[in-house]
């Protein structure tokens, strides 16, 4: 490396701004195709299940209470999920849709990664069951 060109970079250095951008303290607009949190709508969703089965991650699962009542949840694991919108393409009633609002995903604690969608008491009711198979003991004989 010649000494002359570190001079020069080191003297254009000292009389120009920094380049960095203070992140959280100033924020710019996000692009209106960025792929961030899954949201869902309610009610334009069949729960067919499609986005499920199209995820390639495995990041989505739509659990069927009562089909008849259209009782059903969707659960979402951000984690797991590579935001390839294969979900979006694959829904035909279009109520799943990838937010450019909503991207800031980071956490150390990995529950904080799954997302359950759905009426407050299909959601109580899937989590209670959940929960109680979990405690189940296996009975031998």
């Amino acid at each position: 490396m010649k000494i002359g060109l570190m001079f020069r970079d080191i003297s254009t250095s000292l009389f120009q701004r920094p380049v960095t951008e203070r992140y959280p303290y100033e924020r710019k607009g996000t692009p209106n195709r960025l792929r961030g949190k899954l949201k869902w709508n309610l009610e334009s969703c069949t729960g067919c299940g499609l986005c499920g089965l199209d995820c390639p991650a495995n990041a989505i699962q739509v659990h069927v209470l009562d089909r008849k009542e259209k009782r059903f949840i969707l659960e979402y694991h951000a984690d797991r999920c590579t935001f390839c919108a294969q979900c979006v393409h694959s829904c035909r009633q279009g109520c799943i849709d990838l937010s450019n609002t909503d991207w800031e995903l980071a956490a150390l604690d990995g529950d904080v990664f799954r997302f359950i969608f759905g009426v407050q008491a299909n959601v109580d009711e899937f989590l209670v069951g959940e929960s109680s198979a979990d405690t189940e003991s296996p009975t031998s004989e």
